[in-house]
């Protein structure tokens, strides 16, 4: 039997909903929420499949937005980060009556490069790699990945052990469910779709992220020219944990011009 996990903390009036990326869960956002409770209720999930949502297979970034959006408040201020950025980006273009305002950290709309198009983005090669590898070392590999998201930062060491440690403190996901979230990468791009986005939709990236370029920001602001877009110098894949501070002060005060309620 599939269950969703779902935590809801804070005091503020705004819902805000925090979605993760691959091969994690909802322990990531533990470093931002004494921040952000006293603004925001925060509602802290377990992608289907992953952490404590159990019972759930492979599934298509479609699927598993409709599962998300299902036990979602009536209106929320959506945000995911990386692969999370996906699927909050997915129920804003299917949902827009239930988005408040869209907010996606270190992700894209493609996340796999296009060379053909000179995009930026993880090399295909690279992906199927770690697919494969999925199948050979199970936890070195997701151990690989965590590391490749803290590359380059100041702070990468305890970063990559943070990360390890909300890993392992919840159950670890499945490989179908780990493979079927690298074919989500594969497979969506959404760049086209989000041109005519009406919500009020902040992005931020770390200028070191070695998988989301931050060659890729000149070209989004050029794209969606009604998005908002944020560099923090000197964090990578996981600016929230590296840069928490400044982070939260970001989400504050977008919230604050757009009055995201």
């Amino acid at each position: 039997m599939s269950s969703l996990y779902w935590q809801t903390v804070g005091e503020g009036d705004t819902d805000l909903v925090l979605l993760h990326g691959w091969g994690l869960n909802s322990g990531i956002w533990h470093c931002i929420t004494e921040r952000l409770s006293p603004h925001f209720r925060l509602h802290l999930v377990d992608l289907p499949g992953y952490g404590h949502s159990r019972g759930y297979g492979a599934m298509s970034l479609k699927d598993m937005a409709e599962i998300v959006l299902q036990r979602a408040p009536e209106k929320a201020v959506w945000l995911g980060w990386s692969m999370g950025g996906l699927i909050a980006s997915r129920i804003a273009l299917d949902h827009p009556e239930r988005v408040t305002a869209l907010i996606t950290v270190a992700s894209s709309p493609c996340h796999i490069e296009q060379a053909d198009e000179k995009w930026p983005g993880i090399k295909p090669a690279v992906l199927a790699e770690f697919d494969r590898q999925l199948n050979v070392n199970f936890q070195q590999t997701v151990e690989q990945f965590l590391a490749l998201q803290t590359l380059g930062a100041p702070t990468a060491r305890d970063d990559a052990l943070r990360l390890k440690q909300v890993v392992f403190s919840a159950p670890m996901p499945e490989v179908e469910v780990l493979s079927s979230g690298l074919v989500m990468l594969e497979l969506n791009d959404l760049r086209a779709e989000l041109v005519d986005l009406k919500l009020p939709f902040l992005r931020i990236y770390g200028a070191l992220d070695a998988l989301v370029p931050r060659r890729v920001i000149p070209m989004l602001d050029s794209l969606w020219p009604c998005s908002y877009s944020v560099l923090i110098n000197k964090a990578s894949h996981a600016p929230f944990i590296s840069h928490s501070k400044v982070f939260c002060a970001e989400i504050l005060f977008f919230s604050l011009i757009y009055n995201c309620k």
